[in-house]
């Protein structure tokens, strides 16, 4: 796909991995429409998108509401009729034990990681059909193959998210409407500035810049492959989870649970 004076939508599109994603799409001549919950992030980011001579909008809206998405969707279809790429990318952690978090706690990550994509996929997926043509980029994660100790909500909301698009390829066969997901590992991002992650190492030396996610997202959008796997290395270590798993799950739960126990002895 060429992407020039392609309508493109990014949810999260205010900071990290979608203001980098806007960015490398607008470089191609993209229309960018970007959606988040602030709006003076969203005119921050469409200011710097002006050099680029690109038609932005910039929609302040919370994904997790589907009212929000309903009236976010009419104002982007009156517009441009359609779009042609949707990034679903809007998404945050909450750190900790199943058992201290509250139960709004865990609904929260999934009502935004999982339900607010599949509001955005509903609204918009009839049309992509419809033209037989558009593509839709979920950004998971790595965690939607390893259940972790610690990011237990997470994991599952991005475990949905690949099932839910792995179901919906299948069904898109045919249609001219593709489904990729981009799981990356740790991003340099504002994801861990939530107050749950203020005892855990924010960042290891193989964190991803937004810049090599969003490049990601760019090839994902072209692709036809159901997930890709940010560095491609990794695909190893998932291989060899779902081959293994008797070796590889109490690896990985003793080091993630051994940090879980540091930052609630802290």
């Amino acid at each position: 796909m060429d992407f020039k004076n392609k309508v493109v939508l990014i949810t999260g599109g205010s900071s990290g991995i979608g203001k980098q994603t806007a960015i490398e799409f607008a470089r191609h001549g993209s229309t960018i429409i970007l959606v988040a919950r602030r709006r003076n992030k969203l005119e921050e980011v469409e200011q710097e998108l002006k050099k680029f001579d690109v038609t932005t909008l910039i929609c302040e809206c919370d994904i997790s509401k589907k009212e929000q998405v309903e009236i976010m969707s009419k104002e982007v279809i009156q517009k441009f009729n359609s779009v042609d790429i949707l990034v679903n990318n809007a998404g945050f952690a909450i750190y900790g034990s199943v058992s201290d978090l509250s139960i709004d706690e865990i609904q929260s990550q999934m009502e935004t990681n999982y339900f607010g994509m599949m509001y955005c996929v509903k609204k918009f997926l009839p049309l992509m059909i419809q033209k037989k043509s558009g593509h839709i980029v979920n950004v998971a994660s790595v965690a939607a193959s390893f259940g972790l100790p610690g990011i237990a909500s997470y994991c599952a909301s991005k475990f949905a998210m690949l099932g839910f698009s792995e179901g919906l390829k299948h069904e898109l066969s045919g249609t001219g409407v593709g489904i990729t997901v981009v799981s990356p590992i740790m991003v340099k991002t504002e994801f861990f500035e939530h107050p749950s992650f203020e005892k855990m190492p924010k960042y290891s030396p193989t964190s991803l810049n937004p810049t090599t996610v969003a490049k990601a997202i760019l090839k994902a959008a072209n692709s036809s492959r159901l997930e890709i796997i940010v560095p491609s290395v990794v695909r190893g270590a998932v291989w060899m989870k779902h081959t293994f798993p008797y070796f590889i799950n109490p690896i990985l739960g003793k080091s993630f649970k051994k940090q879980l126990d540091y930052t609630k002895n802290n």
